[in-house]
């Protein structure tokens, strides 16, 4: 049994929509249609997603497609960014960078580094519980699936373990154990399992 992290693909920005409603781009959907010819989610029996639309739109698409219902987990939520909004991108990488660089602080308003780990800790962990079968997917966001992945590894709050740019990547660990398996891989890498 395995659980898989996936980060949402390319979203469709819109300044005039709260970032929380973002769906996903053309660029976002293509990817994960190539994704459902590839091996990795062939033993997924169960799909969590957070409630944000974008993340909603990624697990929704496994979800049809294997036939499978979809659970929202409102505390699977990316860091809470609310009190900037939206941010152009240069200035946004800024922010990002001080919210890993200082985890205990609010940048600008934004839900501290620590915090926002600790609460995707627990919302896995609520995920799983009771689960024994088969393996789970996650469908979440590049900030706290960074803080998850990071907490599993062992390894200090930092920027420098973040995904590749884009979304649309994964990462998997035991269930059991909370053993990292394999850090952020693009959809279109993930080898055979």
């Amino acid at each position: 049994m395995r659980v898989f992290y996936l980060s949402h693909p390319q979203i469709a920005l819109d300044r005039q929509v709260p970032v929380p409603r973002w769906g996903l781009n053309h660029q976002g959907r293509l990817r994960l249609e190539a994704a459902l010819s590839m091996s990795w989610h062939r033993k997924i029996t169960r799909i969590v997603s957070s409630t944000e639309s974008k993340a909603m739109e990624t697990a929704a698409h496994f979800a049809e497609a294997k036939s499978l219902p979809l659970t929202a987990f409102p505390e699977l939520h990316e860091n809470d960014r609310s009190a900037t909004g939206f941010l152009p991108p240069e200035e946004f990488e800024a922010v990002a960078d001080a919210f890993f660089a200082h985890p205990d602080k609010s940048i600008r308003g934004w839900e501290p580094a620590r915090r926002a780990q600790a609460r995707v800790i627990a919302a896995v962990g609520q995920v799983l519980d009771g689960h024994e079968t088969g393996d789970v997917l996650i469908c979440g966001h590049g900030g706290v699936g960074t803080l998850l992945m990071l907490s599993l590894a062992g390894k200090p709050i930092s920027r420098d373990a973040d995904q590749p740019a884009g979304g649309g990547n994964l990462f998997a660990f035991d269930p059991e154990s909370r053993a990292l398996l394999f850090g952020w891989t693009p959809l279109e890498e993930m080898p055979p399992l």
